[in-house]
């Protein structure tokens, strides 16, 4: 899902501050060959993103040593190294001298560190995300897994990552450089990132930030980021209890049987407003969906033959769109026969809420009644439960 203005400076790592000078110095230096003529920045992540602090033209030899002032805070800072579009996290406690050793084109992943034991947990934190990534792509790609099955698999590896984290580094030691990175860390799935620990949506990912900002006040009183994680943490407290308290008249995935419709009255691509209960008499199917997504094109055209094939007997579609840009959508949309309404929230919009929505994409059956029947994590037979309630 769409990541919020709060996380979006730390995609690469964490929400930093920028650091003051002082006399004392850090170093980062070593060697990265097959880069000759190649420009190596060093960044410093700030609250607004990276920060040029200097740069190097390598040579044939591939040497660099950056000298630079060590922040007056006694907590770490945050660093990279970058050519082009690869990068090496680092971070950096006080005046320690980090030796990072790489060949181009596989800086990003083949790079040995020294010097720094929180700078080998991030690279050991940042290959294991990229195979993470690699581990999503390839179960996206599979024709063997449908739409849902993809993202149930998806879902249980994203998951089963989220608790090795927690185990090996986060609780084990929160007062870490690296646990800090570990929370920010974020993937891609249908072409949007997503924070991996979402405080946003997760009770329990509120409170790994939450066991984190406790810890960084213990060891690095009143510093930007101990405070910038307690921002996060209570906004993700409010944001779960705002969710709990819909919720509590709303549907939870398995409660949905035999539930009082919950209406929804959104426009749809011609600028018409539609209503979920004026549907009454057909059995609908509540669909939430993002044409932005990378499934969206396969999607639609499994829509499309289901409508095909019962649309005629008092099959209908009432299909909300999470898409941020409206024109977009109405483009999409523009030859489909079904209902096309659009959430102009997004993916934090209302009718998500009302109805629990924790993925995108997502749908449930409505019967003739305007009475809730199922939700997809409930049906294994489409085709069957399609056919049971329209006769």
């Amino acid at each position: 899902m769409k990541i919020s203005k709060l996380f979006a400076i730390a995609l690469i790592g964490s929400a930093l501050a920028a650091t003051s000078c002082s006399n004392k110095k850090f170093h980062i230096e070593g060697n990265i060959t097959n880069a000759k003529d190649s420009i190596l920045y060093l960044e410093n992540i700030s609250l607004n993103g990276p920060v040029k602090i200097d740069s190097v033209k390598l040579d044939s030899t591939g040497n660099f040593d950056f000298a630079e002032n060590a922040a007056d805070s006694v907590c770490p800072d945050f660093y990279r190294l970058r050519i082009a579009g690869q990068s090496i996290n680092l971070s950096i406690d006080s005046t320690e001298t980090v030796t990072v050793t790489a060949k181009w084109p596989f800086i990003s992943t083949q790079y040995k560190v020294r010097g720094s034991a929180d700078c080998s947990r991030i690279k050991d934190l940042s290959l294991m995300q990229m195979q993470l990534q690699a581990k999503i792509n390839a179960i996206a790609r599979n024709p063997s897994y449908g739409i849902d099955s993809s993202e149930v698999v998806i879902g249980n590896i994203i998951e089963a990552y989220k608790n090795k984290v927690k185990l090996n580094y986060i609780f084990k030691e929160p007062m870490k450089a690296s646990s800090y990175y570990a929370l920010f860390q974020t993937i891609q799935i249908g072409g949007q990132n997503t924070l991996i620990f979402n405080p946003q949506a997760s009770k329990a990912d509120v409170q790994v930030f939450a066991a984190v900002a406790t810890s960084w006040d213990t060891f690095y009183p009143g510093s930007v980021r101990g405070k910038n994680l307690h921002q996060i943490a209570l906004q993700g407290m409010k944001n779960i209890r705002i969710v709990e308290a819909r919720q509590s008249q709303s549907l939870a995935a398995s409660q949905v049987s035999n539930a009082g419709l919950i209406d929804l009255k959104l426009t749809d691509n011609k600028n018409q407003e539609r209503t979920l209960s004026s549907l009454k008499g057909k059995v609908v199917m509540l669909d939430f969906h993002l044409f932005a997504s990378d499934q969206s094109m396969q999607r639609i055209m499994w829509l499309r033959s289901l409508y095909n094939k019962y649309s005629k007997e008092g099959f209908e579609i009432y299909q909300v769109s999470v898409d941020p840009d409206e024109s977009y959508w109405k483009q999409q949309t523009a030859s489909l026969p079904w209902i096309c309404v659009r959430d102009e929230g997004g993916v934090q919009g209302q009718s998500l809420q009302l109805y629990n929505v924790q993925t995108i994409p997502t749908y449930f059956l409505i019967d003739r009644n305007n009475v809730l029947q199922k939700r997809d994590v409930q049906i294994k037979d489409l085709d069957k439960e399609i056919q049971a309630l329209l006769k």
